[in-house]
């Protein structure tokens, strides 16, 4: 697989999955085309040496995974974890309000959201909606409306003529994006509008019930600067890590039991049943190995590589950084390293993952963020203490993380996959 496939394959993604449910989604699909058979966490399993599976959780989470032929306790997991969620604006349980005659929406701030990039974009709204059917029954479905149906507009400078100064946002009161301008008085219910979308995929609904609706900016990746040399997406964090990942396990070999984990909610804490502080992992590790000392065993002799995006060096605000650790996008996955354990990375697990980059002919950088500034996290260190594997966190370099649209380099999520291809071989 040459760069521009590999990337092709990534922005076609990203722009097919708005949400954590359509990434699983699409995932899913993904590995059933390629022989990856479903499992579901109620059955039985009886697992094979040589076959794939994959099993999904709240269809918001997903691990995906190929038994080896030796044995697991003795050869370990090869595991890639990454996360499918992403900082969005989320549609409130009665979320409607009416104000000089214009119908808006009621959101919550989803994670550690950049907000001033969210005005003046092309919004639409996607998720899962849970309703009953007309037979009386709960189903649910995941929607996409794909077209622009909202917009946050801007307060114009002539009305704030400190706005570049001292502007800041009001969660509450500045964001509720614009849906239409009423005809009348009569205010819309939400779930009705809602069922006229919902009842175009499917005629049987009769009543929405809820969602977990979230919008999001209809412009689709691309190549940016004079010779189109990075990536400009939303939701680079953390959908390239698992299509990085996925696509390393498609492409790997039988020969070593290999794992891609992919929680959701690491942008609010994963502290969930589907985050990676919950127990889905550990469950389906302990049907793949066992319990008791099974379980030990593979995990001492088992490696995670946590990949979430790096924070690359930014030229107008380089004092942000360390000077000795500013990833630059196209130098390669960065290694994150804090003290205090932010990251899960050590000298042992850092040295290994920069053997498989040499393996691999790819360029390695790291990151340390300055002393003086607090450091962020992963699902790294979770899942290194809830099931005790050794762990390394990487990264490749973002600029612009947790904006509505992100960039990257277009040859360091291809770099990370050459890794993560040679880490599963």
């Amino acid at each position: 697989m040459q760069d521009h496939e590999f990337n092709q394959g990534l922005m076609n993604f990203i722009q097919a999955s708005p949400t954590p449910f359509h990434a699983v989604s699409n995932m899913c699909q993904l590995l059933q085309d390629a022989g990856f058979k479903p499992l579901y966490e109620s059955d039985s399993w009886r697992l094979e040496k040589g076959e794939a599976y994959y099993v999904s959780r709240n269809d918001s989470s997903i691990i995906a995974f190929r038994m080896g032929k030796d044995d697991v306790d003795l050869n370990g997991i090869h595991m890639v974890g990454a996360h499918t969620d992403s900082p969005c604006l989320r549609v409130k349980p009665q979320p409607e309000k009416v104000s000089q005659g214009y119908f808006q929406l009621g959101v919550e701030v989803y994670g550690g959201v950049l907000l001033n990039p969210w005005f003046d974009r092309d919004l639409s709204l996607a998720g899962r909606v849970n309703y009953l059917d007309k037979a009386g029954d709960l189903q649910s479905m995941l929607i996409d409306l794909k077209k622009p149906i909202a917009i946050i507009p801007s307060l114009a400078i002539h009305l704030d003529r400190k706005a570049n100064e001292t502007h800041s946002i009001n969660a509450q009161k500045d964001l509720p994006p614009i849906l239409l301008k009423l005809p009348g008085e009569d205010k819309p219910d939400f779930r009705e509008l809602l069922l006229q979308f919902v009842s175009k995929q499917d005629e049987q609904v009769a009543e929405v019930l809820d969602y977990e609706l979230s919008f999001y900016d209809v412009q689709p990746p691309s190549y940016i600067v004079l010779h189109q040399d990075f990536i400009a997406s939303a939701r680079l964090d953390n959908l390239l890590s698992c299509y990085t990942g996925l696509q390393a396990l498609l492409g790997s070999k039988k020969g070593k039991t290999a794992l891609l984990v992919c929680n959701d909610h690491e942008e609010v804490g994963s502290m969930s049943t589907s985050g990676a502080q919950g127990p889905f992992l550990k469950s389906v590790i302990e049907r793949i190995a066992g319990t008791g000392e099974d379980f030990t065993r593979t995990m001492d002799n088992s490696l995670l590589i946590s990949a979430d995006n790096a924070h690359g060096i930014h030229p107008n605000y380089a004092d942000k950084h360390d000077e000795n650790h500013g990833p630059k996008l196209n130098g390669g996955p960065v290694i994150k390293v804090n003290a205090n354990q932010r990251y899960a990375s050590n000298g042992e697990t850092a040295a290994r993952f920069k053997q498989m980059c040499k393996q691999a002919d790819v360029p390695v950088q790291s990151f340390v963020v300055r002393s003086d500034m607090a450091c962020g996290s992963t699902i790294g260190p979770l899942t290194a203490t809830e099931i005790g594997v050794k762990t390394i966190d990487v990264g490749v370099p973002t600029f612009a993380m947790h904006s509505i649209r992100e960039t990257a380099g277009r040859w360091d999520a291809f770099y990370l996959y050459r890794v993560l291809r040679e880490f599963y071989a």
